[in-house]
């Protein structure tokens, strides 16, 4: 069965959750407030978000409505804190839960930023280990949730993203910036160059301007 698609807060919640399970366990499941901060959280996130506490409060009320958010009031009985269900809804391995949970907060990474990225939450002894999982949530049959993205020009490994959210956007690198730029300013300047040419010729038919081009 293919699961619906996450919204960006759904997957930054989801996120934070996978994260703060494995980093701070003493403080896991997470209150509200706790949350709002790690969601927010200027480092370690791409892309920065400001969620207010009522649209988390919406977002985890979806999450729970799908199963993928679990409530309860933990040891003291008096604050509501948030578990995710991640794992089991979509029948992954912890690993694979934590791979995903990386590019859900970080973005699109290469197998060896995933693998430095992951220390924290799982360590995967190479970047091979970790592309073998990229690869498994690449082919899995109830549904891709990674994808290898196209190289990047001077790059050594080729990016990985999520697929919770839908197909992910990519952007042009700055070089792939300056190289169309570069391409326009070079058509731009054999346009006018043909133009010159043309007003030559019509001007003095009998000495055409030699090719420049």
């Amino acid at each position: 069965m293919t699961l619906p698609l996450l919204t960006p807060a759904e997957a930054r919640v989801l996120g934070v959750l996978v994260e703060k399970a494995k980093t701070t366990p003493d403080a896991y499941p997470l209150t509200l407030n706790s949350l709002v901060s790690g969601c927010n959280q200027k480092t370690s996130r791409e892309p920065v978000l400001s969620l207010h506490e009522s649209e988390l409060q919406s977002t985890l009320d979806e999450l729970r409505h799908r199963a993928l958010v679990m409530e309860s009031y933990g040891a003291s009985g008096r604050v509501l804190r948030y578990a995710h269900n991640f794992a089991k809804v979509y029948g992954l391995p912890a690993a694979a839960v934590d791979l995903l949970a990386v590019l859900m907060l970080r973005g699109p990474q290469t197998a060896s930023e995933l693998r430095a990225n992951c220390e924290r939450l799982h360590h995967f002894a190479d970047a091979s280990a970790v592309e073998a999982y990229l690869e498994e949530l690449a082919e899995r049959e109830a549904g891709a949730l990674a994808v290898k993205l196209p190289r990047q020009p001077g790059a050594r490994e080729p990016r990985w993203a999520h697929l919770l959210c839908g197909e992910p956007v990519v952007t042009a690198t700055p070089a792939e910036h300056d190289r169309s730029d570069l391409a326009d300013r070079v058509a731009r300047l054999e346009a006018e160059v043909a133009e010159l040419r043309a007003a030559l010729a019509r001007i003095d038919p009998d000495h055409a301007a030699p090719d420049l081009t």
